[in-house]
């Protein structure tokens, strides 16, 4: 009876989440299945830890970059107008000048992952060496429609997969780095590309 009941509560999971309704025909072979239950679990490992820009490497969560070394983020910096605090150049105190340092921002502090962070660190586990970017990520995965999706396949968002990715660890749920930490989330299908990536087949 539980057995049934399970079945019945993940088919309906399934059913519920648009663009993973229906199941890939497809086995992988008992090896490589092996492979993609390691690489999850060691996903899951890592629940809870905090969220860090930049964080994470294949032996576990690093020391985060921050988003100030980010250099797009930079060179936007270096072009809006900052303020004057003190006067010192003749202007009113708080007034707008252009060309002003941004003022200083504290190193990161935060050991963690980001979203191709925790990707890295859970395939590498299986000795599979990828990326450190959701982009680059998205450019080696095969590509998989979501009608297709099998657990350990990578979900991307935005184009290329240039925005973040995930980890579907199956029944409808994924494996992603939030602003509070790694955790584990009903699979979002906005913004998601319209290919999965598959990195063990």
């Amino acid at each position: 009876m539980r057995r049934i009941f399970a079945f019945v509560i993940s088919f309906a999971v399934l059913v519920a989440t648009p663009g993973l309704a229906s199941a890939d025909p497809y086995q992988r072979p008992a090896r490589n299945q092996q492979a993609v239950d390691f690489v999850i679990k060691r996903a899951l490992s890592q629940v809870g830890v905090p969220f860090a820009y930049g964080g994470g490497d294949a032996n576990g969560p690093t020391l985060g970059r921050g988003p100030t070394t980010d250099g797009l983020a930079t060179e936007q910096r270096a072009n809006t107008p900052g303020t004057d605090p003190g006067g010192i150049f003749g202007t009113v105190p708080g007034s707008t000048i252009l060309g002003a340092a941004p003022a200083p921002t504290p190193a990161p502090t935060v050991v963690g992952f980001d979203a191709s962070g925790i990707v890295v660190y859970a395939f590498a586990g299986a000795g599979i060496k990828l990326p450190r970017s959701s982009g680059e990520q998205y450019q080696v995965a095969q590509k998989v429609a979501p009608s297709q999706a099998l657990p350990g396949d990578l979900i991307f968002f935005g184009p290329d997969g240039t925005q973040s990715v995930a980890l579907f660890v199956g029944n409808g749920q994924m494996l992603e780095a939030t602003d509070t930490g790694i955790k584990v989330s009903p699979v979002r299908t906005a913004n998601m590309t319209p290919y999965l990536g598959r990195i063990i087949a």
